[in-house]
């Protein structure tokens, strides 16, 4: 006889399966741009900077006194350990790439991402070995704010969101909607684990990646702008590659987007 748990594991991947099946039928093909290296047109409004700023200065003083000095400890240790622990976070979050892909109507990435997670976290031991990549099928990045992009969604203001950062409404929600998101389940004590591992090593990472930006942005003379600009600019970027739809990224080989993996 079926327990609750396992009722409850059926009717969520029931769910993800209706999910999926609608949005591949219902979503239209992704527009093509010219190039993607082009200047890329982006609007910020930002109706309550003041209180934005109150919430600037709280997380940059969480920032500078906890996530960047433990992040540029990170950055001396061995090159392999920085790059497993990478190609794991990355494997990670690759389901939520795969659904995200899948509601953006992209086929082509959709598969791309799913052979990536197959070969990776078998063959590439759970994500460290980037297996995929040696065979020439590329990661690309791919999330909820993009998606509402590609459906053409506004961005609505700018949000400065505790510990989270500056994004727009648009992308706030799809941060925080990422969070609700579990495609991996969380009924295994593995999963669990894996999951906070995942975690702190992508907070660490991830805020290690983002150091020679942030370091060149802290000498402009307004930080808050400058970082705020800067990170609607690079959304705005991604939601062109998703509507371009290329399985390759094509926006890292511009030279302004080199420095930060989008």
């Amino acid at each position: 006889m079926p327990t609750l748990k396992h009722a409850s594991t059926l009717v969520r991947l029931s769910f993800a399966g209706c999910v999926v099946v609608l949005a591949s039928g219902c979503a239209s093909a992704p527009s093509t741009p010219k190039n993607p290296c082009d200047d890329v047109r982006y609007t910020v409004h930002d109706p309550v900077e003041s209180v934005n700023r109150g919430i600037f200065a709280f997380n940059r003083a969480v920032d500078d006194y906890a996530l960047a000095p433990v992040a540029r400890g990170y950055r001396h240790l061995p090159d392999f350990f920085q790059v497993g622990v990478h190609n794991f976070v990355a494997n990670f979050g690759e389901p939520k790439v795969f659904i995200n892909d899948v509601l953006q109507g992209n086929g082509n990435r959709s598969v791309a991402t799913l052979g990536r997670f197959v070969i990776n976290t078998t063959v590439g031991i759970v994500g460290l070995i980037d297996v995929s990549g040696r065979m020439g099928i590329e990661r690309h990045k791919s999330d909820f704010g993009q998606t509402f992009g590609v459906w053409n969604i506004a961005n609505g203001p700018i949000v400065e969101l505790p510990l989270l950062g500056t994004a727009n409404l648009r992308d706030a929600t799809g941060k925080v909607l990422s969070f609700v998101v579990d495609p991996l389940g969380s009924n295994s004590d593995t999963v669990q684990a894996l999951g906070t591992v995942n975690t702190v090593g992508g907070i660490v990472d991830g805020r290690a990646e983002l150091l020679p930006v942030t370091d060149q942005l802290r000498r402009q003379p307004d930080y808050y702008v400058a970082l705020r600009d800067t990170v609607a600019s690079k959304r705005a970027r991604l939601v062109l590659e998703g509507k371009a739809g290329a399985v390759t990224s094509a926006l890292s080989s511009c030279p302004e987007d080199q420095s930060d993996d989008q």
